[in-house]
Parts: structure tokens; sequence; C-alpha cells
């Protein structure tokens, strides 16, 4: 049968050639004989022979194009079971596709100058009335496998566990803000609050020398409109709400005159402020208030965050890649302390002990080096932080010298450090101050008040006193008075000035 096929293939493919060359050959003659014979204009003989050799062509062409097309259909369905006829309607009306070309092409023949527009034109649109409805089909169809895809989908979901380790991350560092705030940190809306928290983690790279985790910045509709929140490790640190459109006005002292404007609480420093129109930020700049937006303050309560809980900031990992950096350029200081000397723990609590007191770390070789000295003596990680701060005292101290390398200092009275001398306990585990509460309490208020009056002069507050009683007195104090530094006499540099500017005593000595 398909050898009959081929051979009737060929024969028809022979018949068509045929009658292409039949049809030039025509063509060509009935133009000779047009103008040659019958003396016509050799335009009306080109248009009447090529319009009849035409239609002669085409009615000779037709049979041969439905033969090869029977041919293929037939050679095509070898292999199905359904009878012809049903599987060329099923094969044709299956997709709207053909059938819309085909309405376009037959509509277009009636436009054609010569054949019955009528008919071509009605069967055109049959044809297209009749894609448009299997289009239509095709989109219902369509739009319920989409749904059985989606339940079944929905179907195995429910039966399968769900992933829930990416909720396990916790970030860092997170600040969330209430939709007013969210063009701050909007570039489209030139926002800069996104510049100046990048200008943060590179100034605490450069004075600190820890490197702060990336800030996770997120719109939060449970806050109020004006309303932020800084979050470490998940645990809110702290947050305000600033007023939109306006300016913050701080007195630094010295004023020419006090300006009008909602009175508040700059929230870095706890400071009195006023919120003030934007448009009156000349007349408080003129008047010698410092004025600052909200993405000013917004950084500057950050910054203070951060720097307060620097040393829970600083995790195992994060000491790794101080030491790694290190080892870059002193890898025998760092091959000599970890791990023969100490572990990576003890490591990162001297480095958290310095943070605390904010102490910068960025002398890392000269701590490496302190601690691969005397770890051989003890691994406590706080008798090695004093060993470290000696070291370092040049540099800790900087921050704190007044003009001439003066450093203003509180002392304590002799009484008051032989009472707390006397009440340092020592344990295998380390030692620690044992004093009475109302004791504590009285001693807290006291370097409160001498505090308190140093503020007030513009002078940051230094306690000085003996060098086994520092690390107590400091961890006394710290809750109550974190800002306040504690030295000893061992880390007072030949080179500084000292000036006493206060002492510490209990009122019943």
């Amino acid at each position: 049968f398909h050898g009959a096929m081929d051979g009737a293939s060929k024969f028809v493919r022979g018949d068509a050639i045929a009658g292409i060359v039949i049809t030039l050959i025509n063509i060509v003659g009935g133009f000779v004989i047009g103008v040659l014979q019958q003396g016509m204009e050799m335009q009306d003989a080109l248009t009447n022979y090529t319009l009849l050799t035409v239609g002669d062509g085409l009615v000779s062409q037709i049979p041969a194009l439905l033969v090869s097309a029977a041919a293929g259909l037939l050679v095509s369905r070898s292999g199905s079971d359904m009878k012809m006829g049903a599987e060329f309607a099923k094969h044709l009306l299956s997709s709207s596709t053909p059938v819309f070309i085909g309405a376009v092409i037959i509509f277009s023949m009636g436009l054609i100058p010569g054949l019955p527009s009528i008919p071509f034109m009605t069967l055109g649109l049959v044809l297209g009335t009749l894609a448009w409805y299997f289009l239509r089909e095709e989109e219902a169809a369509e739009e319920e496998k989409l749904a059985d895809a989606e339940t079944t989908a929905q179907e195995e979901a429910a039966g399968a566990p769900e992933d829930v380790d990416h909720l396990l991350n916790l970030d860092t560092i997170e600040l969330e803000v209430g939709y007013g705030l969210i063009p701050l940190v909007d570039k489209q809306q030139d926002g800069t609050l996104l510049g100046r928290i990048r200008a943060i983690r590179r100034q605490f790279a450069t004075e600190m020398g820890i490197i702060i985790p990336p800030i996770h910045i997120r719109d939060n509709l449970n806050l109020n409109p004006a309303q932020y929140r800084l979050l470490i490790k998940g645990v809110e640190a702290a947050g305000t709400e600033l007023m939109v459109n306006h300016f913050l006005a701080m007195d630094p002292g010295g004023t020419a005159q006090e300006i009008e404007g909602i009175d508040t609480i700059e929230p870095a420093f706890n400071l009195p402020a006023k919120w003030i129109p934007q448009d009156r930020e000349e007349e408080a700049k003129f008047a010698g208030y410092t004025v600052v937006d909200n993405s000013t303050v917004i950084a500057t309560h950050l910054t203070e965050i951060i720097r307060n809980n620097a040393h829970d900031l600083l995790g195992r990992q994060d000491v790794q890649h101080l030491i790694d950096n290190l080892s870059k350029t002193s890898p025998k200081a760092v091959e000599e302390l970890i791990p023969n000397l100490l572990s990576l723990g003890v490591v990162q609590k001297v480095l958290q002990n310095l943070l605390r007191e904010r102490i910068s770390i960025r002398d890392l070789l000269s701590i490496v080096e302190t601690l691969a000295d005397f770890a051989p003596m003890g691994k406590d990680p706080d008798l090695l932080t004093e060993y470290v701060r000696q070291r370092i005292a040049k540099g800790m101290l900087a921050p704190y010298l007044q003009e001439g390398k003066v450093l203003q200092v509180m002392t304590l009275d002799r009484n008051l450090e032989e009472v707390l001398s006397k009440n340092i306990k020592h344990t295998e585990h380390g030692s620690y101050l044992a004093l009475d509460p109302k004791l504590v309490e009285e001693i807290v208020q006291t370097v409160a008040k001498e505090v308190e009056q140093l503020v007030a002069l513009n002078t940051q507050p230094v306690i000085m006193t003996s060098p086994n009683l520092r690390r107590h007195l400091r961890k006394l104090i710290e809750p109550s008075l974190p800002t306040v530094f504690v030295v000893s006499h061992a880390e007072i540099v030949d080179d500084i000035n000292l000036q006493a500017s206060g002492k510490v005593s209990l009122k019943n000595e």
C-alpha cells in the first residue's frame, strides 16, 4: 500500500510540475498570438491571456493539491484506529488557530476583484464565529486545568511536612518603622537613612574595630505611623515616636533666644529638645539651636544602641573572622595564642569585656600579643582583660584627655577603698564584690551626684582607683551608670597630667 502511495505521490508531483510549465507556455503563447495574429494591444493581450491561463492553471492544479493532501492524510494516520472523517475533523477542529487562519484567508478572498464577495465573506464570517467559539472552549479548559493543578498542589502540600527552617533565622539587628517613616528608607523618595546606616557600619569598623552585622529594615503596620523600634537579637532595645515633616531642635547651651516648638526628649542621650516645623529650620539655627532631621535622629539613636550592645553583638564567628584577618599580616602571633594557649571562647570574652566599656579593639595585634604573654599565668578572662587594658592604655584613654593631655578623674576616699577591698571574695571560678545592698545603693547614689556635676561642666566622668578594685567597682556602678569610665593607677601612662575633679566618699565616714 505504501509503495503504491509513493508511486502516486511521484505521479502527482510530476503532474504538478508539468502543469506549471504548461501554464508558462500558455501565457507566452497567448501573448504572442494575441499581438501578432489578432492585432491586440500588448497590455490587452497580456491581461486577457494571463487571466485565462491562470484560471486554467488553477483548475488543473486543484486536483493535484487534493490528491497530495489526501495521500498525506492517509500515510500519517496509518497508526490510528479512528475513521478518516472523524480523525480529520478532530485535528482540524482541535484548535481555534487553523480555523481562524482559514476564516481570514477566505474572507480576504472576498475582497479580491473578480471573485464573488458574498459567498467568500459569508463563509469567512461563519468560520470566524466558529474560531471564536473554539477559543472560548480552550480558555475554559485551560482555567479548569489550572484549577485542578492548584487543588492537587494544595492537597499534596497539606499532606507534606511544612518547611519551617527559614523561620529559625534571627536577625541580629532590626529596625522597624511605621508606614509614615517609609520615605526615610526609600531612595526613590530621596530617603537618606540607608546611606547613614552604611556610614554607621564603616564608623564602627574604623573606631571600634568590629564589623557590625547587616541591619534589617522593615515596615511594621502594628506601629504608629511615625514610630520606630530597634531590636537586638529579636528583643526590643529602644524606640520612640517622631514627628513627620518636623525637625528636632536641641539647645546646646547659650542660645540667643528660646524658640517655640513641641517639647520632647532626644532619644539617644535623653536631652530636652523641641519639634519645630521644617520651615523654621533657619530660624532655629540662627538662634543657636542644633537642628537635625528624622533620619539623623534614628541614625544617632541606632549608633548609641549598637555602642551600648557591641559586646553582645560580637559572636564567636565574628571573633574568628577578626582573628583570620589578623593572621594574614601577623600569622605567628595568632599561631602562638590560639589554640595553644587560649581557646577562642576566652578570647571572645576578653574582647567583649573591652567593648562593654566602650574600648576599641582595633589594635587587635597588641591585644593578642598581651594575651599570649599572660595566658600562661592564668586563663581568667577578667584578669586577662586587666592586663590588656594596661597594654593599650594610651589609646584607651585618648578619648577622655583634654587639652594638654589633662585627664580629670574622680577618686575614691581611702576608707571607701578599704571597705570595698575587704569585701572582695576570691573563689576557684574568680573573684567578686560582696556588699550589703544598702551600701551598694549609697555608693551608686554618691557616684551619680558627682557624675551629674561633671556632666553639667561638659566633662566626661572618669573614676580612678586601685588595679585590684577597678573591675569590681565598674561592675558595681555599671547597671546605673554604664557610661562612667573606671581606670586604675596602673593604666595611667607617664605623659598624662591628672587633675582631680571630685572625690567619692560615704556620708557616715
